[in-house]
């Protein structure tokens, strides 16, 4: 039998990052651009209020998650450790993540990842066919999970892409 969750996740596309890839290196060596970190550095203050009570902060080990980590944890004032999680690569399934949240024994925790899967992740969370928003880079959906019937079903807190404010309605 599942454990009863009460935890609000906050699922966060991590931002603009370079379009090409390093000479010599792979993907996963991609990092954020200038333009992108001042842009998610400010994206994340303005959010930072409604996010004051995260005790966890799991990435993608990809450099361009872990920088937006970085920079989420500096906007909310967060000092404990980053938590590279392989559940959180590109194009892992919906169910990787799902365990992670079912094992969380924190009020509330960020996860930084990747487009289509944190898109997926919130849908699946929300009970939605497809997330009916664009996940643009630096996207955060808050949700709360444990008030609805099936302890890793949600309900929306708030969608916020940057410079476009957040909504707590996506239809």
């Amino acid at each position: 039998m599942r454990k009863a969750i009460n935890v609000k996740a906050y699922l966060i596309r991590h931002g603009e990052a370079d379009a090409e890839v390093p000479e010599g290196l792979g993907d996963e060596e991609r990092a954020l651009t200038a333009k992108g970190r001042l842009a998610l550095a400010a994206h994340f203050s303005t959010l930072a209020s409604r996010m004051a009570q995260v005790e966890l902060v799991l990435c993608s080990p990809l450099v361009r998650c872990v920088q937006s980590a970085q920079l989420l944890s500096t906007a909310l004032g967060y000092e404990g450790a980053l938590r590279a999680h392989k559940a959180l690569l590109p194009d892992m399934p919906v169910g990787a993540i799902e365990s992670l949240l079912a094992e969380c024994d924190t009020p509330a925790l960020a996860l930084v990842g990747h487009q289509p899967a944190m898109g997926a992740l919130a849908s699946h969370l929300l009970g939605l066919e497809h997330f009916p928003r664009p996940f643009v880079p630096g996207t955060v959906v808050g949700i709360q999970l444990g008030l609805a019937e099936s302890p890793l079903r949600g309900t929306l807190l708030f969608c916020a892409q940057p410079g476009q404010g957040s909504v707590e309605k996506l239809f």
